[in-house]
């Protein structure tokens, strides 16, 4: 971190200058999902961690009307007014721009800064780069600016952002886990009510590994919609045996009663993903408070099961990775994590097996897709902050 600190000091120095003024420091983290996927959206439960790798901002008050924003990830960069955000193509400052707007629409007036973003998330890994960048703008903006919103406030106002500003119609787990993230510890969210709990995560003598298929995630946003609406159709139907709202309000047991009212295989089979990755999620934490990461990785095992076979979001490079992460002896679990379609997975590795487990998954990979992948030890750390 002290190194990446640095860079992007020097980085803000060149491009911006070394005048007296003071320049802060802040840094929000991307985020792993442990298990419980594709259930945010639908008022269920999740069980992220925050990672030590995320966004830094150098930041320094300008004293005019303009607020500049540069990177060290993208070469493009970019000048606004403190006072009306517009979208900028398809471009990275969409992301901060959509805090911006925000912070404006709720009548808060900005300040003239320079502004420069380094990320140390891979991109499109689905890894919540982008999370990261509103989340490290909303608390750097909070602080500097006196704007004096709870943590709560500027989660909501991030996921708001890259709703109406990005376009994206993600839920709230990657903002959260980013904003309130602390060190080895996982977060237990209730994506309903928002209520949470943190959940203390030793895995002992085993490592959390991300392995990234590196393929570019086409199918995610369309598939994402698609998924959404036939969930939807499943509260409406399952709604015949009494109101719901959302999928999530349905104990694995009372799904299993009603789940006749689903005439749709499709919409059947998307239905009990939910619900019993719901349930995956609270059997997952009462084995790490037991202990028994034997029966945490299985739990891996049966979520990536059920989102290839019921929700059918991995496809074959996810697959693939999970697969042959699962012939490693040492490794207790494997799963896709994020929205599937490329991206990650996440698997629980013994310590004598991270050779091997690179090794060996890597090259299987690289010999039936024909892509390199990467992998990551995943630290634990904390949530967005100042740094000194």
């Amino acid at each position: 971190m002290e190194s990446d600190i640095l860079f992007v000091k020097r980085e803000f120095i060149e491009k911006y200058g070394n005048h007296t003024k003071k320049m802060q420091i802040y840094f929000a983290p991307g985020r792993v999902n442990l298990i419980g996927e594709h259930t945010d959206y639908n008022g269920g439960f999740v069980f992220p961690c925050a990672l030590n790798f995320g966004t830094y901002l150098v930041v320094r008050l300008n004293r005019t009307e303009q607020i500049r924003l540069a990177t060290t990830n993208f070469r493009f960069e970019g000048s606004v007014s403190t006072n009306r955000m517009e979208p900028q193509g398809k471009h990275w400052i969409n992301y901060p721009m959509g805090v911006m707007d925000q912070f404006i629409k709720r009548g808060f007036t900005l300040s003239g800064m320079d502004m420069m973003f380094s990320g140390t998330v891979p991109n499109s890994a689905g890894l919540s780069s982008s999370a990261s960048i509103e989340m490290v703008t909303a608390f750097a903006l909070n602080e500097l600016l006196g704007f004096n919103l709870e943590l709560m406030d500027l989660i909501k106002l991030s996921q708001k952002a890259e709703n109406e500003f990005v376009g994206v119609n993600c839920g709230i787990m990657d903002q959260f886990a980013s904003a309130m993230g602390k060190k080895d510890h996982a977060i237990f969210i209730n994506c309903h009510t928002l209520d949470y709990q943190t959940i203390p995560l030793n895995p002992g003598d085993y490592k959390i590994i991300i392995s990234n298929t590196n393929k570019r995630r086409g199918l995610a946003s369309s598939k994402y919609n698609e998924r959404r609406s036939q969930c939807e159709s499943a509260v409406k139907m399952l709604s015949q045996a009494g109101k719901i709202s959302f999928l999530g309000e349905l104990s694995l047991q009372r799904f299993q009663e009603i789940q006749h009212l689903i005439n749709d295989g499709i919409i059947l089979k998307r239905a009990r993903h939910v619900i019993s990755e719901n349930q995956r999620v609270l059997d997952a934490i009462a084995a790490l408070q037991s202990d028994d990461l034997t029966r945490f990785g299985q739990l891996m095992n049966e979520s990536h099961n059920s989102l290839r076979d019921d929700y059918e979001v991995t496809g074959i490079e996810l697959d693939t990775l999970v697969e042959e992460a699962r012939k490693v002896d040492g490794v207790l679990g494997s799963r896709m994590t994020g929205a599937g379609f490329g991206g990650c997975t996440v698997s629980l590795v013994h310590n004598n097996s991270l050779n091997h487990f690179t090794s060996s998954v890597g090259m299987a990979y690289k010999n039936k897709i024909g892509l390199k992948p990467d992998f990551y030890i995943a630290e634990i750390g904390d949530g967005a902050r100042r740094l000194e």
